[in-house]
């Protein structure tokens, strides 16, 4: 858990947990773990087994489920 903010591009969300060799916020690591469970049971007992570098490409896998929203970048336009 290096990372000081959110592995997910445009959250700055302060590190909540660590997600393999990244770290997430609490709102993402509570979705990583609702996707996890969707996956099934024998995925938190194969999980719990894996080191944080094995761990990667299940994070990544989740990761690219997650919709990036657009930030705005400039004041609303006028009417």
């Amino acid at each position: 858990m290096h990372d000081l903010t959110c592995m997910i591009k445009g959250c700055q969300g302060r590190v909540y947990a660590p997600a393999g060799t990244h770290s997430i916020c609490r709102e993402h690591f509570l979705n990583y773990l609702t996707w996890r469970r969707r996956k099934g049971p024998q995925m938190f007992m194969k999980y719990a087994g894996m080191t944080m570098e094995e761990r990667d490409p299940l994070v990544a896998e989740w990761a690219n489920t997650i919709r990036v929203e657009e930030i705005p970048t400039g004041a609303a336009p006028k009417p």
